[in-house]
């Protein structure tokens, strides 16, 4: 497929496009339910952590430590991390679309996440997302963590591209919106139909 779009690359979030979220407030209100705990106690500790454990400043140990294990608990840390990782559920029209693209339009794919390190590892490995994707602009490999623009910047710099030539996928409306400040054209994700046709309207047929 002869490309005419100037689009050389694909910049795309992990969470709430190719997965679900990996530790969001649904899922953390399901681990509070679930092991008993009070939920606002829970929510408060891990707002004032999370970001830090994102920007891989924090193990997830770490993190557990603060947010859950500061007192004695009935249930063990491995089946916490268990619960945890078992939150992440792939969303396959959108692996597929995006693996379809990158044969037929020849792009590099490019993850721009915020993630912690261990959550991040494990979903790249159970859902084999290295076989699509190129490279991982990682908040927890960077240090950074949207909304600060320098992830864009770093993710630019590792792809070789100018802005005009990356299409940016995001569920996120402030991160498309930095995103199109910095002149990376940009697609706010709801659902697969929109999303799919959005690509079409810049030139990216998936088949």
């Amino acid at each position: 497929m002869k490309k005419s779009t100037g689009i050389a690359c694909v910049f795309i979030d992990i969470g709430g496009v190719l997965l679900t979220d990996g530790w969001d407030h649904h899922a953390r209100k399901r681990a509070a339910r679930t092991f008993k705990l009070n939920w606002a106690e829970m929510e408060e500790r891990h707002h004032l952590v999370f970001e830090t454990y994102e920007e891989g400043k924090l193990t997830l140990e770490e993190y557990l430590d603060r947010v859950v294990f500061y007192k004695k608990r009935a249930f063990t840390r491995a089946q916490w991390r268990r619960f945890m990782f078992a939150q992440s559920k792939p969303y396959p029209e959108m692996i597929d679309l995006i693996a379809r693209l990158k044969v037929g339009h020849r792009l590099k794919i490019a993850v721009v996440s915020n993630e912690g390190r261990e959550l991040n590892a494990y979903r790249i490995r159970k859902f084999k997302l290295g076989k699509l994707v190129d490279f991982f602009v990682s908040s927890c490999f960077v240090h950074v963590r949207k909304p600060d623009e320098e992830m864009f910047w770093l993710a630019l710099d590792m792809a070789q591209m100018q802005a005009r030539q990356v299409v940016y996928i995001d569920n996120t409306a402030m991160f498309t919106e930095i995103a199109q400040g910095l002149g990376i054209r940009s697609v706010l994700h709801t659902d697969y139909p929109s999303t799919r046709a959005k690509l079409s309207a810049f030139g990216l047929s998936g088949g």
